[in-house]
């Protein structure tokens, strides 16, 4: 029983991570694995697992790209998209210095600055409003948030039923 608090306690901790732009996701994964090795019984079995490692796989690419469909959605260039995929990442690196919500503030401000540069240096005849597309990237990159926090609660609901279906029928 304490090993099935102490991974609730695990994923729910990562999943507090998750809007901060901290890498909750693979605490969760973590997690998870410390589990099924401690507890081998314990009902997260290889198919748990491997479906947990591509939901953390398909959010973090979801996580860039929305951001750089969202400035194009605003009417930004190819350049702007890719911008502000760019500048969501190293916003992220940069802005961890800043203890706890650094990293969140650094990718969305880099993806705002990254698309608005990029957009900048396209031509003017094939750009779009910069501030409009950059203010895009920025709604991007929080829908991107949202997207990641939901793939994590769906981490929690797969990894505690698989945990409570192993513990109902005597495996786990």
């Amino acid at each position: 029983m304490l090993a099935i608090v102490l991974l609730l306690l695990t994923m729910l901790f990562g999943l507090v991570l998750v809007p901060f732009g901290l890498p909750g996701l693979w605490i969760m994964l973590g997690g998870a694995l410390v589990y099924w090795i401690a507890v081998p019984a314990g009902s997260i079995g290889g198919v748990t697992f491997g479906i947990l490692v591509a939901l953390v796989l398909v959010a973090e690419v979801l996580e860039f790209t929305i951001s750089g469909s969202y400035a194009r959605k605003y009417g930004g260039s190819r350049r702007a998209g890719w911008g502000a995929i760019l500048g969501g990442i190293v916003g992220a690196v940069v802005g961890v210095p800043l203890p706890i919500i650094g990293s969140m503030i650094g990718a969305f401000a880099g993806a705002f600055v990254g698309a608005l540069a990029a957009e900048m240096t396209v031509h003017r005849s094939e750009r779009g409003e910069p501030i409009r597309v950059a203010t895009g990237a920025l709604i991007g990159r929080v829908v991107a948030a949202a997207t990641k926090v939901a793939f994590g609660m769906t981490m929690i609901v797969w990894v505690m039923g698989a945990v409570l279906v192993g513990r109902l029928s005597g495996t786990g």
